[in-house]
């Protein structure tokens, strides 16, 4: 045996080779050893927490991820599914990412915050912007009963009898307690020319109802003007798309032309739009400066929106004309001119429908409608689920609609009539 020291100054111990060989591959062996449990760690991972190893054509795509949420438990359901489900060969995984989008959304509990696949906000936009396809009836859920808010006027489904507040129980058979609005939109849109099967519940129905509809084009206009006695306007206001200012300035103006003494302001079966065309047809009839909405938006902040228009109807005698119809943006001005002008209301009790739905674009033209605020009306009152009650109550019955009557704008005549010294 070879024995040797080695002097640098220092005193070292003396060492023996074969004993340095044999540390050497215990120490190798370790390392070996070591890194096989590092691998297998990992691998264990990869499958027990799969957030560790995202879906393959899905990684470096997230963004914003909360530090708080684990969502290695959405990622093990993710890895289940495409491992264990019969039929993982025919997944289609932006489907799957769309459906739990949806849930996401759905979960808020929210029946105005939707989420729309790319295909469905495109029919979206469409609706905004006065032309799509179906039968004219705007839908929400109301204590989580799908239902009409308003048929559009002239449109099939107004001419086949719905009204605003029928409860929708089956579309083609099919029950509705479960469905989205979303989901209800797309069965009752199709093909112009084909039919659609309705059954609808109503206060007035001792059972449901089928409605047979056949669907077509539906082209919304925003605004029907008439003058009635003594050249006294009747303004049909049906919605605040984005044609909705235009068409009123038109009316307006006609309205001013034929220097009518008054002005009966038709806000029935008028489902809203967007805020920002009600608050400009607002300044009409407000002076500057005056409130038009308070909303409260998240974390208890509120911004205040004021009419800054012409002012060019700010004096005219006016009365309003309210159902179960007039929502959103309808309730918006209607609440606006009673708070502000004392204008009354004569009909029935509005929707109550005073949330605040902003729409994002998504990367792949998908969009999210997201509830993220809600309106007042000027003195504070809010609208959201209570509505506006009429200060004139006026019913329409079964059989008015049949005889074609309306009791309820024959009593807003009688009213504006008294305002205005002719009676």
């Amino acid at each position: 045996m070879t024995k040797f020291k080695i002097n640098l100054g220092l005193n070292f111990k003396k060492f023996n080779l074969k004993k340095i060989g044999k540390i050497a591959l215990i120490f190798l062996i370790g390392l070996l050893v070591l890194g096989g449990v590092f691998w297998g760690g990992i691998e264990i991972g990869k499958k027990y927490y799969p957030s560790i190893n995202l879906i393959k054509g899905l990684e470096d795509m997230e963004t914003d991820k909360p530090a708080d949420v684990d969502f290695s438990l959405f990622w093990d359901a993710w890895r289940l599914i495409q491992s264990d489900y019969l039929k993982a060969s025919q997944l289609d995984r932006q489907k799957m990412v769309y459906g739990a989008i949806r849930g996401l959304v759905n979960s808020l509990g929210d029946p105005h915050s939707v989420f729309f696949e790319p295909e469905d906000a495109k029919k979206f936009t469409e609706d905004v912007s006065g032309s799509f396809s179906g039968i004219g009836i705007e839908i929400g859920l109301k204590k989580q009963v799908l239902t009409v808010i308003a048929p559009l006027e002239d449109t099939p489904a107004w001419q086949a009898g719905l009204k605003a507040g029928d409860q929708i129980l089956k579309i083609d058979g099919k029950d509705t307690f479960d469905l989205t609005v979303e989901e209800a939109v797309k069965m009752i849109r199709g093909i112009k020319g084909s039919e659609v099967v309705l059954t609808i519940l109503r206060k007035d129905f001792e059972k449901p109802k089928d409605f047979k509809i056949v669907r077509d084009v539906i082209v919304v206009p925003a605004v029907k003007l008439s003058f009635l006695d003594n050249d006294i306007a009747h303004l049909k206001l049906l919605n605040f798309n984005e044609n909705a200012s235009y068409d009123f300035y038109r009316a307006a103006l006609e309205i001013l032309m034929k220097k009518s003494p008054a002005m009966i302001l038709d806000l029935r079966n008028n489902p809203g739009g967007y805020l920002e065309i009600s608050v400009d047809i607002a300044g009409w009839f407000l002076k500057r400066g005056e409130v038009v909405v308070r909303e409260n938006i998240k974390n208890e902040k509120e911004t205040v929106f004021r009419a800054s228009g012409n002012q060019a109807l700010v004096d005219m005698p006016l009365i309003i004309l309210t159902n179960e119809g007039s929502a959103s943006a309808s309730e918006i001005l209607a609440g606006a001119l009673r708070d502000n002008r004392h204008i009354k209301l004569v009909g029935d009790k509005t929707f109550g429908k005073g949330s605040v739905q902003e729409v994002q674009k998504l990367y792949d033209d998908a969009m999210i409608k997201l509830t993220i605020a809600e309106w007042l009306t000027p003195n504070g009152a809010s609208i959201n689920e209570n509505g506006l009650e009429p200060d004139y109550k006026v019913e329409i019955t079964e059989a008015d609609y049949e005889n074609k009557n309306d009791p309820q704008l024959e009593k807003a005549l009688e009213i504006i009539k008294k305002q205005i010294n002719l009676l």
